[in-house]
C-alpha cells in the first residue's frame, strides 16, 4: 500500500485494535478452525474477524471492510462494490 493510500484510509476509517481474550472451545472446533484458516491461508484471527464481518454484512451492518475497504463480497451484488462505498 502506498503512503498516499495509508493517509486517506486513516482519514475515512482508520484501522483500530479488536482486544479478544478468554474464548474457550471443544479441541475438535480448535482443530477445524486452524485447519480451515490455513486452507485459506489466513491465520486463525484474520479467519475469525473475517467470519464475523460476514456474519455483520448478512444481518445489515454497514462497514467498510475487516482489514481493507472492500474486503469482503457484498451481499447484494456479489463483489466488493457495495462495501467499498458503505460509510458506517
Amino acid at each position: 500500500m502506498t503512503i498516499i493510500a495509508a493517509r486517506q484510509r486513516r482519514q475515512k476509517d482508520p484501522i483500530v485494535n479488536v482486544m479478544l481474550n478468554g474464548g474457550r472451545v471443544t479441541s475438535g472446533f480448535r482443530d477445524a478452525l486452524f485447519a480451515c484458516a490455513g486452507r485459506e491461508g489466513l491465520t486463525v484471527n484474520e479467519f475469525v474477524l473475517r467470519a464475523a464481518g460476514e456474519k455483520l454484512l448478512a444481518s445489515g451492518s454497514q462497514f467498510s471492510g475487516v482489514f481493507e475497504p472492500g474486503d469482503l463480497p457484498s451481499r447484494k451484488y456479489g463483489s466488493h462494490s457495495e462495501l467499498e462505498v458503505a460509510q458506517p
